[in-house]
């Protein structure tokens, strides 16, 4: 199971994006619809969705070429890419694999495939967007349960009380390790792309985080990287548990 996702569907068949919506919006997803890839590209500009499951044979601009050109932007090349496609040759599907769509779904595909293939691809390119527990040095959030704990050993746990942006802020920082993020960066995934506040506000929620995580001594996983960013890092944790 995943947490709701923001899927956009670019599909010219009204029947078929009519089909692909409601089997989105019963797995508990916000399906949006583009009949073309230039009216997918105008919802882009607005919102970045999750997810792109995108037709292959669209008019105008192919679903080929819109994910080779989404790949080249570096506001969209993350956002994972679905190609939906009657053509089920080996070419065919390396050559949509090689415009960079991330899974390839040949029709006629089952619901229940689909939700699968989409599940896949959120664990591999956005983490921070399933409800999977992640867990490290220590830490665990479990974003189904909306709680972020601290085990001390095996049996004993304190659970860290954290307001819902730092929650989400603690999530994601622990879904990408030993990545370096910049403000901007944190304030599209965490915030949305669509929200335009001041990048210091990340930092105000940062030390708000810090402060939360001091009190079971995990402030310094939270490390600030001048000039840069952001980056979440349980090394110096496991360097001195293995020297105790």
């Amino acid at each position: 199971m995943s947490l709701s996702s923001n899927i956009l569907i670019v599909e010219d068949e009204p029947a078929i994006a009519e089909l692909l919506a409601i089997n989105l919006q019963h797995a508990g997803h916000c399906p949006i619809r583009a009949a073309s890839a230039e009216e997918a590209l105008r919802v882009i500009r607005d919102v970045l969705p999750d997810v792109l499951l995108i037709d292959w044979m669209l008019p105008g601009m192919s679903g080929v070429a819109l994910a080779r050109a989404l790949r080249a932007d570096s506001r969209t090349k993350g956002i994972p890419i679905i190609l939906l496609t009657a053509r089920g040759e080996e070419g065919d599907k390396v050559q949509g694999l090689d415009a960079g769509a991330d899974d390839y779904i040949t029709k006629p595909f089952s619901p229940k495939e689909l939700l699968a293939r989409i599940r896949a691809v959120l664990r591999r390119r956005a983490p921070q967007l399933t409800d999977e527990l992640v867990e490290m040095g220590g830490l665990s959030v479990d974003p189904s349960s909306r709680r972020a704990l601290y085990k001390k050993n095996r049996r004993d746990a304190v659970e860290i009380r954290l307001g819902p942006t730092e929650f989400k802020l603690l999530h994601y920082l622990m879904a990408h390790p030993e990545r370096v993020h910049s403000r901007g960066a944190l304030l599209d995934k965490v915030w949305g792309d669509h929200v335009f506040i001041e990048e210091r506000t990340v930092d105000v929620h940062i030390k708000r985080l810090r402060e939360a995580l001091s009190q079971v001594q995990c402030a310094d996983m939270v490390e600030t990287v001048r000039g840069a960013g952001y980056r979440f890092s349980a090394q110096n944790r496991a360097a001195q548990a293995s020297a105790a």
